[in-house]
């Protein structure tokens, strides 16, 4: 029975955000329990905070971090939906994370705590002072999760490497982070 309320949830999820759920769908006739669990994830990973464009700007990053361009568009999509401005991402998507302003933020916040960078304790104390300790939880929240779908594809051979992200009626390149 858990299969089937599952797969319903999983197609619905598929259809509302035009996303291939197949290795989804797969672990789900596999292994239901870990199905459930799986969706749990989307719980953690969908805390947007007080501050949409710091949850976005935190979410793509890790999300790119992964390497997963359905994954990535995802994200986009649903950053667009909360209201996060196309300039926003666009300009994260460019590296011109100054231009991003509180996607931005996030997105370095997120690059920095996942590296190991020092640089997360500034931008830690940058995102609490403009935007609060639910505003850091969010971008924590998203930095550590967004990586896991990208990585859970790949591990399940269903990966797709980021290339360009559909944003309005514009393609974007996805600038890399330097090595």
């Amino acid at each position: 029975m858990i299969k089937l309320i599952l797969g319903k949830l999983l197609r619905n999820f598929g259809r509302s955000h035009a996303y291939d759920i197949t290795y989804m769908l797969e672990v789900n006739d596999i292994w239901p329990g870990a199905a459930l669990r799986y969706l749990g994830l989307g719980a953690v990973s969908q805390m947007k905070g007080p501050v949409p464009e710091v949850w976005a700007g935190a979410a793509l990053a890790s999300t790119l971090d992964g390497d997963c361009g359905p994954c990535a568009q995802l994200i986009v999509e649903m950053a667009v939906k909360a209201g996060v401005s196309e300039a926003q991402i666009a300009a994260c998507l460019a590296r011109d994370l100054e231009a991003a302003g509180p996607a931005g933020l996030g997105f370095r916040f997120a690059e920095a705590a996942i590296s190991g960078d020092i640089q997360a304790d500034a931008l830690r104390d940058e995102i609490r002072a403009v935007h609060g300790e639910k505003a850091v939880i969010a971008c924590a929240y998203a930095a550590a999760s967004g990586r896991a779908y990208p990585v859970m594809k790949r591990a399940l051979g269903h990966g797709m490497a980021c290339q360009k992200i559909a944003l309005g009626d514009r393609q974007l390149a996805i600038v890399k982070m330097p090595a």
